[in-house]
């Protein structure tokens, strides 16, 4: 054993690329699958289909949060009326001698 391996780091990685190579075409595609470049086609049938799903599921959400902010803009502007609808009364108690009465606060 190399000295590597004894102290834990694992296998030579030019070695078992040597002992693949070895076998040329056949070795090359088992090393190329065991890395990752090449995958099987149920693989990335798997993959589309996981990337179409979180794909709707983005788009659903990004929906649904336009929804909850057009409601927030349509709330705000109902607020906005209520403050002016507020400031027109007080303005004609006011006019017709109303005096505006203040709360206590803590």
């Amino acid at each position: 054993m190399d000295a590597a391996e004894d102290a834990g780091a694992g296998p030579d990685i030019g070695k078992l690329l040597s002992t693949f190579a070895q076998y040329g075409v056949v070795g090359l595609i088992v090393v190329l699958l065991i890395i990752g470049v090449i995958v099987p086609k149920y693989v990335m049938n798997t993959l589309t289909a996981e990337k179409d799903n979180w794909r709707t599921a983005f788009e659903a959400e990004r929906a649904a949060h336009q929804i909850t902010r057009e409601q927030l803009i349509a709330a705000q502007a109902s607020v906005d009326t209520a403050n002016e609808q507020g400031r027109a009364m007080v303005q004609l108690l006011e006019k017709l001698g109303h005096r505006t009465q203040t709360t206590g606060s803590v």
